[in-house]
This record gives C-alpha cells, structure tokens and sequence, in this order.
C-alpha cells in the first residue's frame, strides 16, 4: 500500500463484550466481583505462604509467584474492561495499547512457565523423594523463577518491538475487550509474515514446550504411582497433584480451545469469552482448587483465622 493511502493510528477502539446495553449494569458487577475475588483470593495464598513455616516448600515458593502473576495478569485487563463497560467511547491510546499487550503476554508466558516448574518439582518429590530437599535447593527454586521472568520479558519484547515497526489503516476497531496480538496484526497495512512466524516459534518455545514438559512430568508420576505398593503412598502422591492438574486443565484448556481450533477461534464471540476464561475465570479459581483441595494450605487457613480469632478476643 502506498503511503498516501496509509494513516498513523492514535487510538484504537474497543469493542468490547457482545452484549446488549441493558445488560452491562449486570456483567459490571459480575466481572467486578470476580476480580476482587482474584485479587483478595491470591494475595490470600501470598499470605498464607509467607506466614506459614511448614509452607516454606519450593512448591508453594513456586506458588507464591504464581498467585503474584495471576494478580497481574488479571490486572493488565479487566479494570480497563470496566471502565469500557460505564463509558460510551471505548478507545484506547496506541501506547497504552501497545504497553497492555507487551504485559499480557508477559504475565501469559510466565504463568505457562510457573506452572512447568510446579510440575517438575512434583516430579521431583514423588519421582526422588530422597533427592529432593537436595535438588529443589532454594538458590535453584530463585534462579528457576529468574529464567522465568526473562524468558517472558524477552518474548513479550519480541512480539511488541515487531508491532510497533507495523502500519496501520484508517480501521482502528479491534473486535475485543483488551488490545490482543492477534486482532492487532488482523488491522495492520504491513507485511505481517515475520510477526507470525515469530509468533509461531515463541509460541512453540513458551506454551508447548512447557505443556510436553508438563506430560512427561506426569507420566514419570504416574509410572511411579503404579510401583507405590500402598494404597496410603498412592493417595498423598496424588493428593499433592491433584490442585496442579486442575490448574494445568483450566490453564492450557483455555488456551488450546482459543488457538488449536479453527472453528472456535473463526467467531469474534467465541473468541472473546474463551479470551475471558483465562484472563478472569481461571485466576479466580486458583485460590479456591488450592484452598479447597490442598491439606497444607487448608491448615494453614485454619490456623489463620484461629489466630484472629483469637486476637479478636
């Protein structure tokens, strides 16, 4: 396209949720008490964590940086969500909405890679329970999470430094609640080949790879669990999984219903709630599948409101 026919963008416009006006007053509450229940839920478990001695683990190490991401993550979205849903002009300016992808994905690449290190170190406990406290060392646990965090900012980085050097038309409406990659490239004028085909291989590096890890992770698990001769081993081992594999199911489930299946991801309104069920639902659920379903953290609970029970008095 020639430059003439070209414009710089200063905003973009925000479709937002497909619903009708009538109902926002509705789906304002709700998304507003779902973040406030991620938001209090996951600083809960923080809490938890750091208060509690026996919860000094590098699981819930792990799981503390977990809970700060899903925080985050959910952060980068819905308030912007709903500020939409009580205003008539939903626009965004081109650096804020360039800045809310860079950390979306940010956030979305370090919850994949939590998540793979929460599952090798239950591989690691129930796989080498004599090794552990030797392998799982706390220098290890900090430079994991690091790796974590670089690997994210280098891949958001990445996706963001080939967007900006992008073109975009007169259209400016992006047919959804937040400023994704995807719908982003769908309105630019350039030449998008590289910017897919680095969201390909990032893509293969930060979500698949992690998710095999996670496979075999669990098959060496479950090969072990077979071997365990008690029915007692069998139910710890499976008691200190069974939290991370509901995570793990919410998590990629939303993801690969959202990428893998061109049926689904073919409509904007599918789109956009399997959008929402990763970026609202699944760090809402979070505290509750590892205070309901885990023994440590419902102890730990416990004693909690035991102590401010008591100072209560």
């Amino acid at each position: 396209m020639s430059p003439e026919n070209q414009s710089s963008v200063s905003e973009f416009l925000l479709l937002g949720l497909p619903i009708r006006p009538e109902q926002q007053a509705v789906f304002f509450a709700l998304f507003l008490g779902m973040y406030l229940t991620t938001v209090l839920g996951n600083l809960l478990i923080i809490l938890l964590i750091r208060l509690d001695s026996h919860l000094h683990t590098p699981m819930y190490f792990f799981l503390s940086y977990l809970a700060l991401t899903d925080i985050s993550f959910s952060s980068v979205t819905v308030p912007k969500m709903l500020m939409d849903m009580r205003t008539k002009y939903k626009s965004i300016l081109y650096e804020e909405c360039i800045s809310q992808m860079y950390f979306f994905i940010f956030f979305t690449d370090l919850d994949s890679f939590l998540i793979t290190l929460m599952a090798c170190d239950r591989y690691v406990a129930i796989c080498h329970p004599l090794h552990y406290t030797v392998i799982m060392r706390e220098e290890l646990c900090v430079f994991l999470v690091a790796v974590s965090w670089i690997l994210s900012c280098a891949s958001s980085l990445s996706h963001t430094l080939l967007l900006t050097r992008l073109s975009f038309c007169a259209a400016n409406t992006i047919p959804h609640v937040f400023c994704d990659l995807a719908a982003l490239l769908k309105l630019s004028c350039s030449d998008i080949f590289l910017n897919e085909l680095v969201m390909f291989t990032v893509g293969v590096v930060v979500i698949t790879l992690p998710f095999m890890c996670i496979l075999v992770s669990y098959g060496y698990i479950g090969a072990t669990i077979l071997r365990v001769p008690s029915t007692k081993g069998i139910h710890k081992a499976l008691s200190t999984c069974g939290s991370h594999l509901s995570v793990v199911s919410l998590y990629y489930g939303s993801i690969f219903g959202q990428y893998l299946f061109p049926t689904v991801s073919s409509s904007i309104d599918k789109d956009v709630i399997v959008a929402l069920m990763y970026t609202v639902v699944t760090p809402m659920l979070n505290p509750f599948i590892y205070s309901l379903r885990n023994r440590d953290m419902k102890e730990a609970l416990g004693k909690l409101f035991s102590r401010a029970t008591f100072f209560s008095w």
